[in-house]
């Protein structure tokens, strides 16, 4: 089952941020709190969303049914060439040990629904090149890889300099 994330969520879904943090092998990266995953995602102005997927009684004995297994976290984007927005994921990661049951799948299915009932053109997201995985579910749901695009990133010092004029 997916639903919209509520606030009493929120030490769940950072408690997942740090899972994939460590998951993809960079558990320093993680230093969002559990106040800033609030504000963003329940504040005045939210600047981001999230789904989680819960857990039911066919989802075997591990796990109690309404357990929080999995999140999508989520922002709008927009496409200049398409001239409406799109949603870009940011985080979709379900706990090894419900992996297969179908909440990742699930999860997409309903950001693409969002997408197809709001007008969006695009869902989009980043996978590590490592993670076959991932990758081979993606190729899977019918996502093709954009390879002629690399991701650019300014952060930390560098980030500093460049808003600082220098």
């Amino acid at each position: 089952m997916i639903r919209t994330a509520t606030a009493a969520d929120v030490p769940v879904i950072h408690a997942m941020i740090c899972e994939l943090a460590t998951y993809e092998k960079v558990p320093d990266e993680a230093r969002a709190t559990e106040e800033q995953l609030r504000e963003a995602l329940f504040g005045e102005r939210p600047a981001a969303f999230a789904h989680v997927a819960v857990s039911d009684a066919s989802d075997g004995p591990t796990g109690a049914p309404g357990e929080v297994v999995g999140f999508a976290l989520w922002f709008l984007n927009f496409s200049t060439w398409r001239g409406v927005h799109g949603i870009y994921l940011e985080d979709l990661y379900v706990r090894p040990e419900k992996r297969g049951g179908g909440h990742g799948k699930a999860l997409l299915a309903e950001l693409a629904r969002i997408c197809v009932e709001r007008g969006y053109e695009r869902l989009e997201w980043s996978v590590l090149n490592w993670n076959e995985t991932s990758i081979g579910f993606y190729r899977s749901l019918g996502a093709l890889p954009q390879d002629e695009w690399t991701v650019y990133r300014l952060t930390d010092s560098a980030l500093t300099r460049l808003g600082a004029g220098r």
